[in-house]
């Protein structure tokens, strides 16, 4: 009797002596992080050289009005002041049709063949509104800006020069440092006299050209 209460009475002295150390031992065991594994993407962003000339070529079409609409093409030449504000010089030509009038009259003419060209030069200023990023399959970046231009200048058609204001948009993409392409939308407003009353005439021009910096 007197053995089994003395096995008994060690084993709890054994109990209360490893007790303590079994919390430390749990504490000691290293927690698992779970770590996600993130894949990165390599991505190509091209910026504007650090040449501040830009000299480009366009086509599209341009509405002149009440003489149809036909193929324009031409050049413009940019200065870029700072990164949002440019100057642009640009000339453009294109020639234009019949007028309803004269299609309807059969034989009337207002104007001559030769009169029926129309170039047009002008200097314009314009504000690069959101500089920003295109990304292409999601893995190219490209630098992009929209921008709003204004100016003025001047267009010989029907024998005659006319002050021409001009104003309008577009959106630029470098496709390299040294290489962009864009698109424009202008109005080419100026007062046209062929009938004895003067009339302000709206032609609207839209194009797409590419352009390099040096």
């Amino acid at each position: 009797m007197e053995s089994r209460i003395c096995r008994i009475f060690l084993r709890t002295l054994c109990w209360l002596a490893i007790t303590p150390f079994v919390p430390v031992l749990a504490a000691d065991q290293p927690e698992q992080v779970v770590r996600p594994e993130i894949e990165r993407r390599d991505i190509s962003e091209d910026d504007i050289d650090t040449e501040d000339f830009e000299i480009g070529a366009f086509y599209g079409l341009m509405n002149v009005e009440d003489f149809g609409t036909n193929a324009v093409y031409g050049a413009r030449l940019t200065y870029h002041v700072t990164e949002y504000l440019f100057a642009e010089g640009t000339y453009g030509r294109t020639d234009t049709s019949e007028t309803s009038f004269e299609r309807l009259s059969g034989s009337a003419q207002i104007l001559e063949d030769d009169d029926r060209k129309l170039e047009y030069y002008n200097v314009s200023f314009g504000f690069n509104l959101f500089p920003g990023e295109s990304f292409v399959a999601g893995r190219w970046a490209f630098t992009s800006d929209f921008f709003v231009v204004a100016g003025v200048g001047s267009t010989n058609f029907a024998g005659e020069d006319k002050f021409t204001w001009n104003f309008g948009f577009g959106y630029k993409v470098l496709a390299t440092d040294w290489l962009a392409f864009r698109v424009d939308a202008r109005n080419h407003v100026f007062d046209l006299n062929l009938l004895g009353e003067s009339q302000t005439n709206n032609n609207l021009e839209f194009t797409t050209g590419m352009s390099i910096f040096f």
